[in-house]
């Protein structure tokens, strides 16, 4: 006789979701969707605390980790690395946004494909160097950029740091992936090593990198397209060139008036 399967703890996911479309804080949400999932499981609410409060001892260190890069990071920026970085790219005149991100994207695949993850990501590298450099590079070129163009330059400066370090991590065999889908196979009676696992990423590593590196290139050629006929149609308009309003009045009208005064 097969048991009944209780699908209710799956109501914990069901709270995270709603938490996050009504933006509440994520902190109350998970703490909010562990509860909902111990109690709808059967499980007294010591039970469920105590087990929150386990966890919580557990990975108390994990905080500091996080924390104190950023706080490195955020005095960095303080004291002008974004400003320096700007004027960095801005010395080299071949740069492009989509050269500097090639160049990034390339880095990014071959440090995480040996484990060094931790040298990338958004809040350590992309939001105070790349995304930076990239809007300098642009500025170089075209002048001051719209917002609009500015908004989608960080946007794509976080997606080369999302396929480098999601493609470039899929050859390092130490990693938890790989090790997940040995040990599953091993359970199924395939005999297979990590570091074979391992190989078969570096053709998709590759393709990733082509893919993405040609549409960064691609991304040259739209800004060319979109911010060069605005700076080439400002260099060419003639100053004072608009036209003056018209106030309605012939411009005869006062040459009549003196001849018929002298009549």
């Amino acid at each position: 006789m097969q048991s009944t399967v209780n699908l209710w703890p799956l109501i914990g996911v069901a709270v995270i979701i709603a938490g996050f479309v009504l933006r509440f804080n994520p902190m109350l949400i998970v703490a909010a969707a562990a509860i909902a999932t111990g109690l709808a499981a059967g499980f007294p609410p010591g039970k469920i605390l105590a087990a929150i409060g386990t966890g919580f001892m557990k990975t108390r260190n994990i905080p500091l980790i996080i924390l104190l890069p950023l706080a490195v990071i955020g005095l960095s920026e303080r004291h002008g690395l974004r400003e320096r970085a700007q004027i960095w790219i801005g010395k080299i005149k071949a740069a492009t946004a989509g050269r500097l991100l090639i160049v990034y994207l390339l880095m990014r695949e071959l440090t995480a494909a040996v484990g060094l993850t931790g040298l990338g990501g958004h809040p350590q590298m992309v939001r105070p160097l790349i995304a930076p450099m990239a809007e300098g590079a642009t500025e170089n070129r075209f002048g001051k950029l719209p917002d609009a163009v500015r908004y989608k330059l960080r946007a794509w400066a976080a997606s080369t740091d999302n396929v480098g370090l999601f493609f470039g991590e899929d050859i390092f065999v130490a990693f938890g992936a790989i090790v997940l889908m040995v040990t599953l196979l091993r359970e199924a009676g395939v005999s297979v090593e990590p570091i074979h696992v391992a190989l078969w990423g570096i053709p998709t590593a590759i393709c990733a990198f082509l893919i993405h590196g040609t549409r960064l290139w691609l991304l040259d050629r739209k800004l060319e397209r979109e911010l060069g006929g605005i700076r080439h149609a400002a260099v060419g308009k003639p100053a004072g060139s608009a036209a003056l309003p018209s106030t309605g009045v012939s411009a005869k009208a006062p040459t009549a008036g003196r001849e018929g005064d002298e009549a």
